[in-house]
């Protein structure tokens, strides 16, 4: 369903996150920090995956593989995709994912403010396990969730 990005769609990468990230960067008055990320090492790790619908680029997921989880870094459908169930779609690949990894959770943070996202997570089953300052961004308030995944041994 999603494929691995390669550098040659670094711009389109970019170009998604900026477009599905304009809301909150207008409510926080400042890009959230996907929008800054520099996603070329990201693409050589094998971290963005695309999500192609009718020959357009619908949404992508940066998802890094750690020991004990997967850390859903950032999840983003385009504005002319969004709600057709896209997002959702890619919250089940990830979940997929950390099942195939054998890895029991997924993890993923937001912005306090980002009320919508925590709300679409929390119906997805993920559940808020704390808040803390943001470290690079001073003023604002990460809210840190987790998901369990069925993990078959």
């Amino acid at each position: 369903m999603l494929r691995a990005a390669s550098l040659d769609d670094l711009q389109a990468v970019e170009a998604l996150t900026a477009e599905a990230y304009a809301p909150y960067t207008r409510l926080l008055g400042r890009p959230p920090i996907p929008v800054t990320e520099d996603y070329a090492p990201r693409i050589e790790r094998g971290e963005v995956w695309l999500l192609n619908v009718q020959g357009g680029l619908a949404g992508l997921a940066v998802v890094e593989r750690h020991a004990d989880h997967v850390m859903l870094f950032s999840i983003a459908v385009s504005p002319r995709f969004q709600g057709g169930g896209h997002g959702l779609s890619i919250l089940r690949w990830v979940e997929n994912m950390a099942r195939d990894w054998r890895l029991p959770e997924v993890r993923l943070y937001t912005n306090e403010r980002m009320e919508r996202n925590i709300a679409l997570y929390g119906a997805f089953g993920f559940q808020e396990t704390g808040r803390r300052e943001n470290p690079h961004r001073p003023g604002w308030v990460i809210v840190d969730m987790a998901k369990q995944v069925g993990v078959q041994t």
